[in-house]
């Protein structure tokens, strides 16, 4: 069996703000069939610490970053997790990485590094009983691992995988000394940055594989476009670097047993859902295309390119609805839509057992960004029959084929796509999608292509063990 000890500041169910915890919770479960003893490392947020009702305290640092801390064991939600018990870094109240003031917390620099140095003292040896293979690392919150593994001698492999280069995880170059940074490894080929210490950098140079959440995305990180200031490093690190598909839990999200919307199977099952979704969001209850989307509210996300096709698509019959949070000035300008037109309706938040039932019951689902590493939300589209509208990019590229005229011929159509960043091709994917909608075998045959799509985690997970192996040291 591989033991594999998995460091991320964030896991669902546990605690979630994005696409990253749902793969740091899904990969335990995905790899045990393969004999992976897979455990997570989170930080001990509030939100953590209050599922701890039976743990135990396996380990004790004295000194870390300002504070003592302890390292406890437990079961919880079906993972085998260490939590990083440091209060004077994780207890307080906020999000678990912006203040109440939505910035960052000043000393995430320090409360990640911590992370990092629990991360390499658990492979160094540091638990009764269990240490790991290799150490997978997940984004720059995780990205000092193999720093800290190689400068401290510690024979144990590491991967990063990069969920989104466009964080990066910047530091004052005064703050190495505490950081447990060598000054001499502040150039260019290290762990610098435009003149700051980068946690992601210091991942993609010392870690032993790279990752990435799409075979699209591992390219697109090479060009001067998605590289973000990081294309030659990822150019050099040409041969190390892997596009792995993210995938879905298939339990959590299964139309036809659904714990938190109208079930189905069929396309007259998901009508009930789109006319129970309607009247819940108080739409009109017509035959206009219903599209949904569930996503934070940001530039990348392309949700201000969606404002601006709305009107076409609105007088062509179509509806939307939208759940999401984020840029202030998006969320005004999504407020101001529903209060516009009586076919818009606009929910700002989080809120998990709406999402499912938009998915269940939209009848497309709209991923408009600029670039996606993967995307989650046009998994769940396909697995409901909801049918994608996304931008080719990134995983959106790899899991979305187009309804182009070749793939309508063939039938193996399973969405739409357009060019990203563009508000005019966006526009015109939407006709297409009122159009094809309005052709009932076409569309039928659309929806069933996309439920039977592959996007569980099965294939990704042989993937991921095939490059654990590559990089594990051999005994």
């Amino acid at each position: 069996m591989m033991r594999v000890l998995s460091v991320a500041s964030e896991c669902a169910p546990l605690v979630k703000t994005g696409g990253l915890a749902d793969v740091a919770g899904a990969l335990p479960a995905a790899l045990a069939p393969l004999d992976v003893d897979m455990r997570v490392l989170l930080p001990g947020y509030p939100q953590v610490v209050s599922y701890l009702t039976d743990h135990r305290q396996i380990a004790r640092l004295d000194a870390l970053q300002g504070g003592p801390a302890e390292i406890l064991s437990a079961e919880l939600a079906g993972l085998r997790v260490f939590v990083l018990h440091a209060p004077h870094l994780f207890d307080r109240d906020g999000g678990i990485y912006l203040g109440p003031d939505g910035t960052d917390w000043p000393d995430n620099p320090q409360r990640f590094a911590a992370l990092a140095r629990a991360g390499a003292e658990i492979a160094r040896g540091l638990l009764p009983g269990w240490a790991p293979d290799l150490v997978h690392c997940h984004d720059w919150q995780a990205g000092l691992v193999p720093y800290y593994l190689k400068k401290s001698g510690i024979d144990v492999a590491s991967i990063l995988t990069i969920h989104n280069i466009a964080f990066q995880g910047l530091a004052a170059a005064d703050l190495m000394e505490p950081l447990e940074l060598d000054p001499a490894d502040f150039t260019s080929e290290g762990f610098e940055y435009w003149g700051h210490v980068s946690f992601l950098k210091a991942g993609l140079v010392w870690a032993d594989g790279i990752s990435t959440v799409s075979p699209t995305y591992a390219h697109e990180l090479m060009l001067p476009e998605f590289g973000m200031g990081l294309d030659g490093l990822m150019r050099h690190r040409a041969d190390d670097l892997h596009g792995i598909l993210n995938g879905i839990d298939e339990t959590a999200w299964n139309p036809a047993q659904n714990d938190h919307a109208i079930s189905y199977r069929t396309e007259r099952g998901k009508a009930r859902a789109t006319t129970a979704l309607r009247r819940e969001l108080g739409l009109p209850d017509n035959d206009g295309t219903l599209a949904v989307v569930i996503s934070r509210l940001t530039e990348q996300k392309g949700l201000d390119l969606l404002i601006e096709a709305l009107p076409d698509f609105l007088d062509r019959g179509g509806q939307i609805a939208l759940l999401g949070t984020g840029e202030a000035r998006i969320e005004r300008a999504w407020r101001d839509a529903a209060a516009t037109h009586e076919s818009v309706a606009v929910r700002i938040g989080y809120d998990e057992i709406l999402s499912h039932k938009m998915i269940a019951g939209g009848q497309a689902i709209i991923v408009p960004s600029r670039f996606e590493p993967c995307g989650l939300t046009q998994l769940y589209g396909l697995r409901y029959g909801t049918i994608p509208v996304v931008a080719h990019t990134g995983g959106l590229a790899d899991t979305v084929i187009d309804a182009n005229d070749a793939a309508l011929k063939t039938g193996v159509a399973t969405g739409l796509s357009f060019m990203p960043g563009s508000r005019d091709s966006l526009a015109h994917a939407l006709r297409r999608l009122v159009v094809l909608r309005g052709n009932r075998d076409t569309w039928s045959r659309m929806v069933r292509n996309a439920m039977r799509h592959p996007v569980g985690w099965g294939e990704s997970a042989e993937q991921y063990l095939d490059l654990y192996r590559s990089v594990v040291r051999p005994l």
